[in-house]
């Protein structure tokens, strides 16, 4: 189990890096492929309670806690204190001592002694800052194993990313009501999994549905005036609504932009245009040509065209031509420094003699 630490300012790094050790070859030993790793922050040294109440022995032992093999996703976690003196190479007496300091005087963990569960209190201020599908699914894991259900709720009020603190809230309600119920756990473990927010679907699932949604929008892309009514007016000639979609697919104006394929067939009906297709289409090749694949740019094309009352093809390419032959050249100027006309070069000057 690998952990980061702050290189600087730990004297127990070494002692820390020989415990993690060992579980790397426990784990290599039961043929475990994947490490895990727990982040100790930079404000770790800064923190009030570490900088002015703790002693080196505290701060070893804190490091210890957030950072040994048996930690979790979750921050609660079962450890006895035999293994504790182990890990760190104290005494039962040692380690009992460190761990009433730290749950009356430093008051960062709760320790149950009848099921051997250690929560740390600032756990989800620390290391649940992100949500996500893997995330939710380990804890979710994790929180089913917790046998004391004070202790989902004690480290839920110190989790500030809301989707995780809502989860421990509900996992632990939830507990509460099966005790009181007396309903068998197995159900319950099964009602939560089914009970569980849908942002939570796996990545395959967004994927499949991402596809159906893509499949979807593709069938409402090429539109026949007979079923989508509502997409286009059924005056309009199924062929130039097909047209108008396919030239936008295939240039790379966005093919699920489905918003902006609507309101550029409005200009279909809506527009003044006597060859409102013709018109549409060469707006689009210009903004091709100009590398701005943007549906206001295109608009913006075709509302000039209204201003100077040019409403076909023709009447553009000829206002076009006109407005290039009454373009003044642009001015070209020399390169260099100007030299006077009067200006007459002596080649044999400085060659007296």
């Amino acid at each position: 189990m690998f952990t980061i630490l702050q290189a600087e300012g730990c004297p127990f790094s070494s002692q820390i890096y020989i415990s993690n050790m060992k579980a790397i070859l426990s784990e290599e030993r039961a043929g475990m492929k994947m490490a895990k790793y727990r982040m100790v922050r930079t404000e770790f040294w800064k923190n009030p309670i570490v900088l002015e109440e703790m002693t080196p022995e505290d701060k070893y032992f804190y490091l210890y806690l957030l950072t040994n093999p048996r930690t979790t996703q979750i921050g609660i976690y079962r450890i006895t204190k035999k293994e504790m003196a182990f890990d760190l190479g104290y005494s039962i007496e040692s380690v009992h001592s460190l761990m009433g300091r730290f749950e009356e005087h430093h008051q960062l963990i709760r320790y149950n002694p009848e099921t051997r569960e250690l929560a740390i209190k600032n756990w989800g201020k620390e290391n649940l800052q992100k949500g996500g599908k893997p995330v939710m699914d380990c804890i979710v894991s994790e929180l089913k194993e917790v046998e004391d259900h004070s202790l989902i709720q004690y480290v839920s009020e110190y989790i500030h990313k809301e989707e995780i603190r809502s989860l421990y809230e509900a996992f632990y309600q939830q507990k509460e009501m099966l005790i009181e119920t007396g309903d068998d756990e197995r159900d319950f473990c099964e009602e939560f999994d089914d009970t569980l927010p849908t942002r939570f679907t796996t990545r395959g699932q967004k994927e499949k549905e991402k596809q159906k949604e893509k499949q979807k929008q593709q069938k409402d892309l090429y539109p026949s005036i007979e079923n989508n009514p509502h997409i286009v007016n059924p005056s309009l000639s199924n062929d130039d609504v097909k047209e108008i979609i396919e030239f936008w697919d295939t240039n790379g104006f966005g093919f699920t932009n489905v918003n902006a394929k609507e309101q550029l067939l409005s200009w279909l009906d809506d527009s003044s245009f006597l060859q409102p297709k013709d018109m549409i289409v060469k707006a689009m090749k210009i903004a091709c040509a100009n590398n701005k694949r943007k549906l206001n740019y295109i608009i913006g094309i075709l509302k000039n065209w209204e201003n100077e009352s040019l409403l076909t093809v023709e009447e553009v390419d000829s206002y076009d031509e006109k407005q290039k032959q009454y373009r003044p050249p642009t001015e070209s100027f020399p390169a260099g420094r100007a030299i006077p006309r009067e200006f007459e070069l002596d080649l044999s000057a400085g060659e007296d003699g």
